[in-house]
């Protein structure tokens, strides 16, 4: 893989500390420990480790990745063994892809309460397409798929939605058959944009009443029950949209189209396209205008602050997985899908590898793929010195 000529490192070096030092109101040591991790990437800083070709022995070194799930460098190696484990649980049926958004106000919200408000979203859109294929007049099955949550847009700008790839059909209620969908369409939007509305109204509400909610800035106003009731009411009166793709190709194509929604960050290195005179300029795609390719550019400082507001709590799971493929039901319900449509899981020819280069450096002399042998890991810190003697008089 080729490096890009620019990379969010070297914008962060460059002006890193000079926006640290005009944030202190709002910036964190969560954001601090991302930009840490960033500017360290692939440097001597983290020390190196020594790769080896499978195919004719040659070997050479290469710095550690920081493994932090915000920064570009790293997402591929992530990505690449996520989709190699999802791969044994690909069913051969057609998929949907199905996309959960919010008004732009709970947006707001949401960047106050991410802890909550994304947790909310996933679960609740969740909830939404477990209950309506399970209506016998929608589709009348148990489903499961994947879900993934973002927090952008192509201009990096907040908005939280979740991504659902969920296969065209489901297990009938007593696991004896396989239930397929519509070729046209895998469930109705108008149904679920409804459903989906009315969930996150009534789950608003009880974390109100149960001080869960935390108002700052011009959302400060709506701390009093009346004015966020009024809030919400407002919410609920907008159209929400769900987005459903008609169902598409079979495994082979998930995985690749998986690939594009999995372990991504705000913005990747190779859609930088220049920083000088203290601006970023960066390519993105006008999806309202058929997906067209233009450039923004923007303030360095207003870069940055765009790129921090989508980092994650901490330990926030944004990948997750509901019904029959929820890690508590996969073993037992995703068999009986595979019988039910006569098909067995596809097994990975290799395994996913634990090394973070694999799959992703090829030899420079044969071009097999290049192994971790031997890892050199430098302390994070600095040992403390021994205490000074001081000599009493």
């Amino acid at each position: 893989m080729q490096r890009p000529p620019l990379e969010v490192a070297d914008i962060v070096r460059a002006a890193g500390r000079k926006f640290i030092a005009n944030s202190r109101e709002w910036i964190t040591r969560r954001h601090l420990k991302v930009l840490r991790a960033i500017v360290s990437c692939r440097t001597a800083a983290l020390g190196y480790h020594v790769d080896e070709c499978t195919r004719c022995g040659y070997s050479g070194h290469s710095y550690n990745s920081c493994r932090d799930r915000h920064c570009p460098k790293c997402q591929a190696n992530a990505r690449l063994r996520w989709i190699a484990r999802r791969k044994k649980e690909l069913l051969p049926v057609p998929y949907a892809h199905i996309v959960f958004t919010v008004p732009r106000r709970l947006a707001q919200l949401a960047l106050q309460n991410k802890q909550l408000i994304y947790a909310m979203l996933l679960r609740l859109s969740a909830e939404t397409l477990i209950e309506v294929a399970r209506n016998p007049k929608r589709l009348g099955a148990e489903i499961g798929f994947f879900s993934v949550l973002h927090s952008w847009t192509q201009t990096m700008e907040h908005h939280p939605h979740v991504h659902c790839v969920v296969p065209a059909g489901g297990l009938s209620f007593d696991h004896l058959r396989w239930v397929p969908s519509s070729p046209r369409f895998f469930l109705p939007k108008g149904v679920l944009r409804k459903v989906f509305r009315g969930k996150v109204r009534a789950a608003l509400n009880d974390a109100f009443d149960q001080g869960k909610i935390g108002f700052h800035g011009e959302l400060r106003q709506f701390s009093q029950p009346s004015a966020f009731r009024a809030f919400v009411r407002e919410l609920y009166r907008q159209d929400w949209v769900v987005h459903c793709k008609r169902p598409f190709g079979g495994p082979e194509y998930v995985l690749r189209y998986l690939g594009r929604y999995t372990h991504r960050v705000a913005i990747s290195n190779h859609r930088l396209v220049s920083f000088a005179n203290g601006e970023v300029t960066f390519r993105w795609r006008d999806r309202a205008h058929g997906s067209v390719e233009r450039m923004m550019t923007l303030p360095v400082e207003k870069f940055l602050r765009r790129f921090l507001f989508h980092v994650l709590p901490k330990r926030f799971v944004r990948i997750r997985s509901f019904g029959y493929l929820a890690n508590r039901r996969r073993g037992i319900l995703l068999p009986i899908c595979f019988q039910c449509l006569q098909s067995a899981p596809e097994t990975p020819t290799t395994e996913a590898q634990n090394q973070d280069t694999a799959g992703l450096w090829t030899c420079p002399q044969c071009g097999g793929p290049m192994v971790a042998i031997l890892r050199v890991n430098l302390p994070r810190r600095q040992p403390r010195p021994p205490p000074v003697a001081f000599a009493w008089g």
